[in-house]
C-alpha cells in the first residue's frame, strides 16, 4: 500500500510566543520512526505535512491510507482538519474522527460528556475572562480548554485563593487565546491509561507518573516543566512505573472508567486517557488524548509508547499494529492480512 503520514513538524517558538507554543507537535524522529516501521512491512511511504497546502498534498499523492499524527495548526478544532479533508477525499486514515478529535481537545465538552455518562470527573469552570470568576472551592488547577501536551499547565498553575485565581485565568486567556478551564485539584495518585483497537478495545499495562522526585516546593501536577524539563533522558530518576504498581480492585476501577470513557466519546484504533483518584481513592477522568504522543525513544517515557513495551510490543509492532486496527475498521479487509500482526 502508498500510507501517508500526516504530522505536523516541531519548530522553535518566536520570541513574542510561548515557550510551550509547539510542545504537541513532533520531532523528525518521531516521524522517521513512524516511516520505517511501516516500510519495514513492505508499504510505500510519503510524508504530508498538514500545513496550509496539505489538501493539495493529499490530492498529489493519493495515498491508499494515512496514519494520522498531525495535532493542526490553529483553531479549538484544529485536530479535525485531516480527517476532515481525508473524509472529503474518500481516504482512509488511523485515530479517531473529526467529531470526536475536536471533542476531546475541549476538555469542558469532554467533561459535559462523561458526566452525562457517569463517568466521573473533577467539577470544572469555564472562564472566558479574569473579570467574571465562578466560586468555586479551594484549590483548583487553571489550565488552557483546548490544549494538549501540558501546554499551558506550570508549576504555579494551583489557586488557593481568588487573587491566584484571577491571575491564572488572566495569564491562560492572554497567552494562549482561549478561554480557561478550573477544575477542582484533586490530591490523589495519577495514571495514564493507553487503549489500542475497536472490537472490542484493549487496555495496555497501566502508567502511573509519580512525583516524588521534585524538589521540594514543587506542585505535584504533570505541568509542562514536570513532562518536559525534569522528565528528560538525562535525568537520573524515573518518573514512570509502567506496569503502575496498584491492587487488582484499583486496576479494575481505572480500566473500567478507561474503557467507558473511549466508548462514549467515540475514539477509534488508540487513545490514552489520563486519570487522578479523588481523596476517596474513585478514578476520574482529567484528559483525553485521542491522538497521544508517539515518541519512539524508552529514555523520552512517551507515555502511549512506554505502555506498549510493557506489554511487549516493539516500536514497529506497535505502529503496524494501530495500522492493522485502522484498516479492519475502514474495511480494508484485503490488505490487512499483508500487515502482519504481534496479536
Amino acid at each position: 500500500m502508498k500510507i501517508g503520514i500526516a504530522f505536523n513538524l516541531r519548530k522553535k517558538p518566536a520570541p513574542n510566543e510561548p515557550q510551550d507554543k509547539y510542545a504537541e507537535y513532533d520531532e523528525m524522529t518521531t516521524i522517521d520512526a513512524i516511516k520505517k516501521a511501516l516500510e519495514s512491512r513492505a508499504h510505500t511511504v510519503v510524508l504530508l505535512e498538514a500545513d496550509e497546502n496539505f489538501i493539495e498534498k493529499v490530492k498529489e499523492e493519493r495515498p491508499d491510507f494515512v496514519f494520522n499524527i498531525a495535532e493542526g495548526i490553529s483553531g479549538p478544532g484544529r485536530e479535525s482538519y485531516v480527517p476532515v479533508v481525508l473524509d472529503m477525499l474518500g481516504i482512509p486514515y488511523t485515530g479517531s474522527n473529526p467529531l470526536t478529535l475536536a471533542i476531546t481537545l475541549d476538555k469542558g465538552r469532554t467533561n459535559e460528556i462523561l458526566r452525562h455518562h457517569n463517568i466521573p470527573v473533577p467539577d470544572w469552570w469555564i472562564s472566558y475572562d479574569a473579570g467574571s470568576i465562578p466560586s468555586v472551592k479551594f484549590p483548583v488547577i487553571v489550565k488552557p480548554n483546548v490544549e494538549g501536551s501540558s501546554k499551558g499547565i506550570k508549576n504555579n498553575s494551583i489557586a488557593h485563593n481568588v487573587r491566584q485565581l484571577k491571575e491564572l485565568v488572566r495569564y491562560v486567556v492572554e497567552t494562549y487565546n482561549q478561554p480557561a478551564i478550573i477544575q477542582r485539584y484533586l490530591t490523589g495518585r495519577e495514571f495514564t491509561v493507553s487503549i489500542i483497537g475497536n472490537n472490542p478495545p484493549r487496555v495496555l499495562p497501566i502508567v502511573e507518573i509519580t512525583y516524588e522526585h521534585l524538589p521540594k516546593g514543587m506542585n505535584r501536577i504533570d505541568s509542562y516543566e514536570v513532562k518536559w524539563i525534569w522528565d528528560n533522558p538525562n535525568s537520573p530518576i524515573d518518573p514512570i512505573i509502567c506496569p503502575a504498581k496498584i491492587d487488582k480492585k484499583l486496576e479494575d476501577a481505572i480500566k473500567d472508567v478507561a474503557l467507558r470513557t473511549y466508548r462514549a466519546l467515540g475514539c477509534f484504533d488508540f487513545c490514552r486517557i489520563d486519570i487522578r483518584l479523588d481523596e476517596n481513592g474513585i478514578p476520574n477522568v482529567l484528559d483525553v488524548n485521542a491522538l497521544p504522543g508517539l515518541i519512539p525513544d524508552p529514555r523520552e517515557n512517551s507515555r502511549f509508547p512506554k505502555a506498549a513495551y510493557a506489554a511487549g510490543y516493539t516500536y514497529e509492532e506497535l505502529i503496524n499494529e494501530i495500522l492493522r486496527h485502522a484498516m479492519e475498521r475502514a474495511g480494508k479487509k484485503q490488505v490487512v492480512h499483508s500487515v502482519c500482526c504481534l496479536r
